[in-house]
């Protein structure tokens, strides 16, 4: 017998149709043998319905009272959820992040987990229960109820697995991890199994599902994950740490992630301090830099660009404009029309030429390369936000992964 935590996300229990074939298949799994912990998180649209809620009522928002917002709709998922399971004959207990034990920092809208102290939820489990854990929250040291942030309800799973001692299965309203979008390529397959490098890279350059948090966890703790369809309940995904072999392919997926903007700042003097100027003022506002590129100094001036989430567009170009003069650059321009297209892969790293046939293959389909950026399991290059479907489907086709016989 072995314990699972089975975490179910917003689409997954969405309605009190979806909340009693959730509970159905707790039940069900608990027959086969297996000791279960249950996180949710909130039913459907609900959190977006909360912010906007909050938007309607205040303009300053403060951020103790939001994350007490927040947090309601998991405790009423986990509620609802445990009133299922009792009508089918298993004992549950709901418990919210702070009585699981979900020991975090003090920053609202986003907590980071610094401890779980789970010996409410042991103690149910080995009483024969069911606990349902609200997903997403815990307890500062400030005793204040905080809120993981988006995605956090994953980072709950692989937690609760983690303090445990068990498997974590994130289920949702896909059936696992694909080689490519399904709806840009229809072709695209499911990947059985991949490990947590590649499956870090693929959030990283813009993979929706899993949360990018949850994988980093469970990659440090080596909690191994297995996302999958809360609607079919069909075997998914398995995330898993594990050594490429002999037949690994070269590239597992490509994702395409049009939700990035990029700046230029032109004519910047090519001398030490400048760089770490401009991307010190973006940090400090909260900007996230992801691809950044300086081109070769002639004449002791060079053009420095960089690309950044679109809805940071309007704050770094306004941080940018204002160092402009400060550091001696000629201008600042920006683009929000572009999109990143990556290759991931551990077969990369056996294979040469994966680069070579990239840019073959973009620029035999006329799709221009505005920026790159590798790492020793992933390829990413900018193009033109209109050309991102096309540059996913040429790629996906030249590296073999259209051949449903894989």
């Amino acid at each position: 017998m072995g314990l699972v935590v089975q975490k179910f996300g917003g689409t997954s229990v969405a309605d009190p149709e979806r909340i009693r074939e959730v509970a159905d298949h707790v039940a069900r799994t608990r027959r086969r043998g297996d000791q279960v912990v249950v996180v949710v998180s909130a039913m459907g649209k609900e959190t977006d319905e909360l912010l906007h809620l909050a938007s309607q009522v205040s303009k300053t928002r403060p951020g103790r009272e939001m994350d007490m917002l927040i947090t309601a709709g998991e405790r009423k998922a986990t509620a609802l959820l445990c009133m299922a399971l009792h009508d089918l004959g298993v004992p549950a207990d709901s418990f919210t992040g702070s009585q699981a034990g979900f020991i975090t920092d003090t920053n609202h809208m986003n907590a980071k987990i610094v401890e779980v102290r789970a010996e409410r939820v042991r103690e149910a489990v080995d009483a024969g229960r069911v606990p349902v854990v609200g997903g997403a929250q815990g307890v500062s040291s400030n005793r204040d109820v905080t809120f993981l942030g988006r995605g956090g309800s994953d980072t709950t799973a692989v937690a609760l697995a983690e303090a445990l001692d068990g498997v974590c299965e994130l289920y949702t309203d896909v059936s696992g991890v694909f080689t490519t979008d399904p709806r840009v390529v229809p072709v695209a397959r499911r990947i059985n199994r991949i490990s947590f490098d590649e499956m870090l890279e693929m959030c990283a350059a813009g993979c929706p599902k899993p949360a990018m948090r949850a994988v980093e966890f469970a990659r440090t703790h080596r909690v191994p994950l297995h996302v999958r369809s809360a609607f079919t309940w069909e075997p998914g995904t398995w995330i898993i740490e594990e050594e490429p072999d002999m037949e690994q392919a070269i590239v597992s997926g490509v994702i395409g992630d049009a939700s990035e903007a990029k700046i230029t700042l032109a004519g910047v003097p090519d001398q030490p301090g400048v760089a770490a100027k401009v991307f010190r003022a973006l940090a400090s506002a909260g900007v996230n830099v992801d691809m950044i590129v300086q081109n070769v100094s002639e004449a002791g001036i060079t053009d420095i660009s960089f690309t950044v989430p679109s809805e940071d567009l309007p704050t770094s170009v306004a941080i940018t404009e204002g160092l402009a003069s400060d550091i001696g650059a000629n201008g600042v321009t920006s683009d929000a029309s572009i999109a990143k297209v990556s290759l991931v892969g551990a077969g990369m790293k056996s294979h040469p030429g994966v680069a070579a046939t990239v840019f073959e293959t973009l620029a035999a389909n006329d799709i221009n390369i505005e920026m790159i950026s590798t790492s020793a399991i992933r390829i990413s290059c900018v193009v033109a936000g209109e050309q991102c479907d096309r540059a996913v489907t040429v790629l996906h086709s030249a590296f073999g992964l259209d051949d449903l016989t894989r």
